[in-house]
């Protein structure tokens, strides 16, 4: 596992019971985790301010304890990050994705030449703000319009709100068709494939049926001297070894290693780490 452990506005403060209690910047959140299935240590979560409990319909709310703003800002090095509770739980962030924002940043600063790099389903941008910090010339991929607005906010808090980043309002499978029709190259690829999604014009994704389809139509747009290709899943039953295996087969015509493994994070005062999903990586 690695971990994305250099946060400073963000640590899991305790984890039990289906449920992590998380500091985003001055903020406290309790929200329910799959991956917990250990007990808590204390009897209740103590000072919170909000917690989100789960429908049995399906969804959810959240309970505030004190009034938020709507939204608010944390940093991660010199980026910065809208950060906001949704309906679905989520916060629109993925802290664990540090630990590769690090690792693909490093590989575009110290490249030789210009960097094009395709980040698809993007979501609120996190791997797109790093790799346009890093130097990258990045193309933002997902087909939700709401996302991509939140990307360029992401963008714009960083600094970057002139950087060469394009923001594409579509289905990712289909705008990689088009790509190799135009004959685009890219030196880096990001994906982070949702376990079951629909695409802007109702086109239907399935991680175990589409992902290799979609890796090998990748590789006709990736560059013969390309950096890095990164798959980041959270699909479950789906194991590391496998993204990685199906990585390697689809980039056996190009000169590089593949690795693979979970994400995590470090739960403060703890010996445990909170698993929180799966990434391979190919590196020349």
């Amino acid at each position: 596992m690695i971990l994305a452990n250099k946060w400073e506005d963000y640590e899991i403060l305790e984890c039990g019971d289906g449920m992590k209690k998380e500091r985003w910047g001055d903020v406290v959140l309790v929200r329910p985790d799959p991956q917990v299935i250990w007990p808590r240590a204390t009897p209740d979560w103590g000072k919170y301010d909000a917690l989100y409990h789960r429908s049995a319909k399906g969804g959810g709310k959240w309970d505030y304890h004190k009034s938020l703003p709507e939204s608010w800002i944390i940093k991660y090095r010199d980026r910065r990050f809208k950060i906001r509770p949704t309906n679905f739980k989520h916060t629109g962030l993925f802290p664990e994705q540090a630990v590769n924002w690090d690792w693909f940043s490093k590989k575009i600063k110290s490249a030789k030449g210009p960097v094009k790099v395709l980040n698809l389903f993007g979501y609120t941008g996190g791997a797109t703000v790093a790799a346009a910090a890093a130097g990258a010339e990045v193309c933002h991929v997902d087909a939700a319009k709401g996302m991509v607005a939140w990307c360029r906010e992401n963008a714009a808090l960083s600094n970057l709100g002139e950087a060469p980043i394009r923001y594409i309002v579509d289905d990712c499978v289909k705008f990689v068709e088009r790509e190799i029709r135009r004959g685009t190259q890219y030196q880096g690829i990001i994906m982070d494939p949702p376990s079951y999604g629909r695409g802007s014009k109702g086109e239907v994704w399935q991680f175990e049926r589409d992902l290799y389809g979609l890796l090998q139509k990748c590789t006709q747009i990736f560059d013969c001297n390309g950096l890095f290709f990164l798959v980041n899943a959270y699909t479950t039953g789906v194991s590391p070894t496998v993204v990685g295996n199906l990585l390697r087969e689809s980039m056996s015509a190009f000169t590089g290693q593949v690795s693979s493994g979970e994400v995590g994070l470090p739960i403060s005062n703890s010996l445990n780490t909170l698993p929180c999903g799966l990434y391979a990586r190919w590196e020349a």
